[in-house]
């Protein structure tokens, strides 16, 4: 059985991700970590270094490499991978069942402002500007 994870930044996927693939007994797999792993840089590294643009791009290829793999898996995504390139085509094409996790704005806020260090995308903003967004 594979398992795809998608939701906003700091919906649970990982957590989620975690908890589901322990009590199914399948492989957790982080996409964030993979591509760390893979790069042999973190994300904020591959960011600050190599742009956004090349993340993007390597992020499809490795989602795809995933993706082949036909295993036991619960992958769980980055925030924005479906939003970019075919990610979303190559996750509805794949023989994997997709949850799209929705949290409510307060959640999100919270969780975002209390874990953007985290968070290249956010890692510039401090807590209240994030707050105010969700006004």
């Amino acid at each position: 059985m594979e398992i795809v994870l998608l939701g906003y930044m700091g919906s649970g996927k990982s957590t989620i991700g975690k908890y589901i693939s322990d009590k199914m007994n399948l492989t957790y797999l982080d996409l964030d970590s993979y591509i760390e792993e893979k790069e042999k840089m973190s994300i904020s590294q591959l960011f600050a270094t190599k742009g956004e643009i090349y993340f993007r791009k390597q992020e499809g290829i490795y989602l795809k490499e995933i993706l082949e793999l036909k295993s036991n898996y619960v992958l769980a995504l980055g925030g924005g991978t479906p939003c970019y390139g075919i990610n979303m085509q190559l996750i509805n094409d794949s023989n994997a069942i997709s949850f799209y996790l929705k949290a409510s704005i307060p959640f999100l806020v919270y969780r975002l402002g209390t874990g953007r260090r985290n968070r290249p995308l956010i890692a510039h903003l401090n807590r209240w500007a994030i707050a105010r967004i969700h006004r």
